[in-house]
């Protein structure tokens, strides 16, 4: 069942690829993200197809999903749901909302103020909704895919920190390449339209029970001590760079894992590898670390700082010619001089 549902999951990709032109790595986040329970961001500016990927993923997977534009007026109650006066029985009744489903699109989740993202950390935390002192249980698999344009856009609220820290992946959407596009341009004249992703030929090929049969697969993955210790030395070495004014807590390390048991499994191994980690390091750690201020002067981005730490991290196993530990390299290079 393990190799079954592993072929079903890969398909997805496929099927998905009907509909968005590249952006595999985002793809495969959300992938990962069902597979242990976590969640995940999309960031990247507006027209880079990230509601359209999170449809399509919906589509490919046959999971009941619901669809929320966030906007300045929504309220907690709005996400959540709420109690409705039943004036026949003469008594109040609960009223679900968007979240009682199996994948939430929060379009746009830094759009609305931060009372109303907040009313989302409890269900992607607990996997529940307490409404008038009662909890009440949201269906598994569940899973948060959120989409947001970059802060410096008007009109946007940057996310709390513990919001941010309840997402296990964040995944940059970059602007296609030029193929890409042509190819985009391509699909749109012979009549593609991203309302009809059945027209498209995107199908279901995995359901609920392949999600549930890949996770106890990945719960087995195994992970050696060398690697656990090579996680820890990387989110340690966050904490210790001076362009970081705050580095990964043990969260991110366990995020880190999480994640690379998943990727692990996808890749068709039964253990984790050094590779793996790097792979999935910033995705991982990036929205869980905050820049200096000087970093910030510098230019530098916290992608910039993390690839400096996986540079400086020993890998489990490599050593120098010589038998050493290789030296610490800088936390980050300065960004290069714009050209005028």
């Amino acid at each position: 069942m393990s190799d079954e549902a592993r072929q079903k999951l890969a398909a997805v990709r496929e099927e998905v690829a009907k509909a968005v032109v590249g952006q595999d790595a985002a793809v495969t986040s959300v992938t990962i993200a069902l597979l242990v329970r976590g969640h995940v961001l999309l960031q990247g500016v507006p027209g880079v197809a990230k509601t359209l990927l999170v449809r399509a993923v919906s589509a490919a997977l046959s999971l009941d999903s619901k669809r929320m534009q966030f906007t300045p007026d929504l309220m907690p109650s709005d996400i959540t749901g709420s109690l409705v006066y039943d004036a026949e029985g003469g008594d109040f009744s609960f009223r679900k909302g968007p979240l009682f489903t199996n994948l939430l699109l929060a379009d746009e989740v830094n759009r609305t103020p931060p009372k109303t993202q907040a009313a989302l950390l409890e269900a992607m935390e607990e996997r529940q909704v307490s409404v008038d002192g009662v909890s009440r249980a949201l269906p598994d698999p569940f899973l948060v895919a959120a989409t947001q344009n970059p802060l410096e856009y008007e009109g946007t609220y940057p996310l709390p920190e513990a919001q941010l820290d309840r997402f296990l992946l964040k995944v940059h959407l970059e602007m296609p390449a030029r193929d890409e596009e042509i190819e985009v341009l391509r699909r749109h004249a012979a009549g593609f339209r991203p309302s009809d992703l059945a027209a498209a030929g995107v199908r279901p090929v995995a359901g609920v029970e392949d999600v549930l049969a890949a996770r106890e697969a990945v719960a087995q993955v195994a992970t050696s001590p060398e690697v656990s210790a090579y996680i820890v030395d990387i989110a340690r070495a966050t904490r210790d760079a001076p362009s970081f004014q705050l580095g990964a807590s043990p969260r991110g390390a366990t995020a880190l894992l999480n994640a690379s048991k998943a990727w692990a499994w996808l890749s068709g191994r039964d253990y984790v590898t050094p590779d793996d980690v790097k792979a999935l390091a910033l995705p991982a750690l990036r929205h869980r670390v905050m820049l200096s201020a000087e970093a910030h002067m510098d230019g530098v981005s916290s992608d910039d700082v993390l690839h400096g730490v996986l540079a400086s991290v020993p890998v489990p196993g490599v050593h120098s010619p010589e038998g050493r530990t290789p030296s610490p390299q800088p936390a980050y290079a300065p960004a290069p001089q714009r050209q005028h």
